[in-house]
């Protein structure tokens, strides 16, 4: 289980005395790493339970995408076709891994996703071409 508390480390090096031990809303979770290519015909969607009863769409594969084109307005959905840059990991490009600010090769164009594929549980992107 990954856990996002505070380090037992202090900035020195020096080991922190704990006042208390690790606490549920510390804990984390893997990372969804949105993966460009569906198997099926629709996108693979995982929901899952958060913190206060809400709940997250883990998007796990993506096929499809909504593009904007910010000169004219309008919406479209084009197919992904691969990812071209991807400024959190380097790794992310030939794995085909779409997270927030990647540049994706879509049917559309050239564009740059604005939405957190693992949260939201859609893609959606800005034209930049």
């Amino acid at each position: 289980m990954k856990w996002q508390g505070i380090s037992r480390r202090k900035s020195t090096g020096g080991r922190l005395r704990r006042a208390r031990g690790k606490r549920k809303f510390e804990a984390g979770r893997e990372a969804a790493e949105t993966h460009v290519g569906a198997h099926v015909k629709e996108d693979v969607k995982k929901v899952i339970k958060a913190r206060g009863g809400t709940k997250k769409c883990r998007l796990l594969r993506a096929k499809m995408v909504n593009v904007v084109d910010r000169e004219s307005g309008v919406v479209t959905r084009a197919e992904i076709e691969t990812v071209v840059e991807n400024l959190a990991n380097q790794h992310y490009v030939r794995r085909d891994i779409v997270t927030k600010g990647a540049v994706i090769k879509t049917s559309a164009g050239i564009a740059r996703v604005t939405s957190k594929p693992g949260q939201d549980g859609i893609v959606n992107a800005v034209l930049i071409e």
